[in-house]
């Protein structure tokens, strides 16, 4: 067998111990909270989320906009993946899963393991050994802010973080030739088109870091040219993800741009670069104070003490091949301090990963490619300096953790010097399967110390026993409460959430709820009823909510053609004690009395009569079709009149009158209304949405692959006379086959 099979067989067989390993990291930390993957924004806002996307799909439907979701409705401006083929995927399952705990478990195992193969690859290219690259990959998904957020809560962040990491890969293997523009278009484009800015922003980092890292390292422009071709191709593919959100800035409460410097969030460099003691509790303002209650800067216990352990001699004469990895780090840890929030990217801590990511890659490319032990011991008392001062820092952050501090100094110090005697004695590849092994522990050490976490709402998991204890509630609810009023003990199926729901709930149950989770809502309607991302609302809900608009003389709630008010009672003790409003009465549901109370119209359901036309003045106005993007209807006017949607005005809306554009309006700021003009007899009224700029980002998308299929035909004409750049380390070179 010769060198360069040998070379690929032991990378195939690191591939599957990466995989592997992190399986095994899942396992462990499900051993310390069986819900750790299904936690807070999961169990909210995104499980829920592909519940009833994944219903919409099988009904043969794009649901870009659902009329009845007013606060969370328009899902090309939410975090709903709709241009992203896996995210589609996991929708379409997902009404068939009983069990959401364990379907959000599994789906973020699948995309650990593509992030943990994505650093693989990464760590590949630059030149690593196969061993010190699998434990770059297995240790990524289990660093602090990717186990304890990214993970745990935030899906789109870990999904568009391991679609980056195999862009990266992929386009340094294009830039040296070893590889066509498609791989790197598609990753590249499966991490933007995830819905969510963060990893579009830290991948055209990562770009531009590969771009001038090639160039020095290559010393000719023309592979970066290529590469920033490519980049340039996926940026122009997922301008349909994002234009709907930048045309529809100005309707939410996120506003246009901005630069401000708020400190939630903010991470100093110092305790970012703390990365190397588990028990680190950084020390910066975020919701619970300044010191934290988990480890999220924590990055691998050898990052740090390990530099100990490298020949820094042979690395200087290499540092050109690792340009790009250390300027994406140094970028990024940047931006980690702030400012707090810059246009839509706020909270800098959640560049954290990419600070992971950046310092796993540089780190374990040395320790694979220059790890030496001689002069051992020299070396083991730089590392156990290193360690001391890890644990100053940490020390000094959180005080009155000296034992756990203590305990993880030690735990280190073991740790490391296994790691060196199975380098002496056994070699690279058995150091690298301790530290392998050791992630184990470690998270499900840190997870469990992090318990009871403070991030879960303890929302139910099975879907089947959610529906079978709720009110049957058809038609359209406007749920008034308050989430902060419910105890924690009270936060189960047999209490609050039998009754009420907050986030996304009401989607898990195929309920429509006017409210929903939402990080863009739309900033008058919100501030009509003062409600919040959570859905939760203020006291003064109530008494808006049936409130007159003035130009119209209808309540809010006739306006929106809501069918039924809950009040949870906790934040209303005393409705009931009140008369009903006008043209509301007071239902029972017997079982749900503790939580809440509820209003339903005395005339019974009204969101199906007439379509979703809300009031017609001085006109007659008859529904003919309907459906979530367009209302059709016959309209009549003598003098001039208006009909009033029950639509909330998005930009994006256009109507025409039997075939002539006319203006669409808003009422109260909030709802969408057409004038009808004098002497309109039986005409048609065609009020339709589409997403602001798709068509632009659709002609953009088409020249896009235009270009790629060109750069791809380019590619595949010169392959044959084209050579790997000799200097450059291959996975097929024997230099990577010390698997051990």
């Amino acid at each position: 067998m010769d060198s360069g099979t040998r070379a690929a067989r032991a990378v195939n067989k690191w591939g599957g111990i990466t995989a592997l390993g992190v399986v095994a990291g899942y396992l462990a930390v499900l051993l310390a909270n069986v819900r750790h993957f299904y936690t807070d924004d999961t169990e909210s806002q995104y499980a829920p989320l592909w519940v009833m996307l994944g219903r919409r799909l099988r009904e043969g439907q794009l649901p870009t906009m659902v009329p009845e979701h007013w606060m969370a409705g328009n899902y090309t401006i939410e975090e709903a993946g709709l241009l992203n083929p896996p995210q589609l995927l996991i929708d379409l399952l997902a009404p068939s899963m009983p069990n959401l705990a364990v379907y959000a478990t599994l789906v973020k195992l699948v995309y650990a393991i593509i992030l943990a193969l994505g650093v693989y690859r990464v760590c590949l290219v630059y030149g690593a050994a196969a061993p010190w690259a699998s434990v770059a990959g297995v240790c990524m998904p289990f660093t602090g802010w990717m186990l304890f957020f990214d993970s745990a809560s935030w899906w789109t962040a870990l999904a568009g973080t391991a679609w980056l990491t195999h862009a990266w890969a992929s386009g340094v293997r294009y830039a040296r030739g070893r590889s066509g523009p498609i791989p790197t278009f598609v990753f590249l484009y499966l991490c933007i088109s995830v819905q969510y800015i963060f990893p579009a922003v830290e991948a055209a980092i990562m770009i531009g870091a590969v771009l001038l890292g090639e160039w020095i390292y290559q010393r000719q422009w023309l592979p970066s040219l290529r590469l920033a071709t490519v980049a340039a191709c996926a940026a122009l593919a997922g301008l349909a993800t994002y234009l709907p959100s930048a045309l529809s800035a100005k309707a939410t409460w996120r506003g246009t741009a901005q630069i401000n410097n708020d400190q939630l969030l903010a991470v100093p460099w110092s305790e970012s670069l703390n990365a190397s003691l588990p028990s680190t509790l950084p020390a910066f303002t975020s919701w619970w104070g300044y010191v934290q209650p988990m480890p999220v800067v924590y990055i691998a216990w050898f990052l740090i003490p390990g530099l100990a352990f490298i020949d820094w001699g042979k690395a200087r004469e290499h540092v050109r091949e690792l340009t790009a990895p250390v300027l994406f780090a140094a970028l990024v840890l940047f931006w980690t301090a702030g400012p707090g929030t810059i246009g839509p990217l706020r909270w800098p801590g959640r560049v954290l990963p990419m600070v992971a990511l950046g310092l796993l890659v540089v780190v374990c490319v040395l320790l694979g490619r220059f790890a030496t032990v001689r002069q051992w011991r020299n070396r083991a008392v730089a590392a156990a300096l290193l360690v001391g001062l890890l644990w100053v820092r940490s020390y000094s952050a959180a005080p009155n953790e000296m034992g756990w501090h203590l305990a993880a100094v030690l735990v280190v110090l073991g740790l490391g010097a296994g790691a060196v005697w199975l380098g002496r004695e056994r070699g690279a590849a058995a150091a690298a399967v301790l530290v392998l092994v050791s992630v184990l522990p470690i998270a499900f050490w840190q997870v469990q110390h992090a318990q009871p976490t403070p991030l879960g709402w303890n929302l139910p998991e099975n879907r089947s026993e959610m529906k079978a204890a709720f009110p049957e509630f058809p038609g359209t609810t406007m749920q008034l409460g308050d989430r902060a009023l419910i105890p924690p003990e009270e936060r189960t199926l047999d209490g609050a959430y039998g009754s009420l729901v907050f986030g996304n709930y009401a989607k898990n149950l195929e309920k429509t709820y006017v409210s929903g989770y939402t990080p863009n809502g739309h900033f008058w309607f919100g501030e009509t009823l003062c409600m919040l991302w959570d859905t939760s609302v203020c006291p003064d809900a109530y008494r808006r909510a049936f409130a007159t608009e003035p130009s119209t003389g209808k309540t809010i709630v006739d306006l929106m053609k809501v069918d039924r008010v809950v009040l949870h009672k906790a934040l209303y003790p005393d409705a009931r004690n009140q008369p009903a409003p006008t043209g509301w009465k007071w239902v029972d549901y017997p079982g749900h009395e503790k939580y809440i109370d509820v209003l339903e119209r005395v005339d019974g359901l009204i969101s199906t009569r007439n379509g979703r036309i809300a009031t017609v003045s001085g006109a007659t106005a008859t529904s003919e079709s309907e459906s979530d993007t367009e209302s059709r209807a016959r309209v009549s006017s003598a003098a001039g009149g208006q009909v009033i949607f029950a639509r909330l005005a998005w930009p994006g809306y256009t109507a025409t009158l039997n075939g002539s554009e006319v203006p669409v309006d808003m009422v109260g700021k909030t709802f969408a209304a057409i004038r009808i003009p004098p002497g309109t007899t039986d005409a048609e009224l065609v009020l339709s949405w589409s997403p602001p700029g798709w068509p632009i980002g659709a002609g953009a998308a088409l020249f896009a692959l235009l270009d790629i299929a060109l750069l791809q035909y380019i590619y595949q004409r010169g392959k044959r006379r084209r050579t790997p750049d000799p200097k450059s380390p291959d996975p097929s070179e024997p230099e990577l086959a010390n698997a051990g």
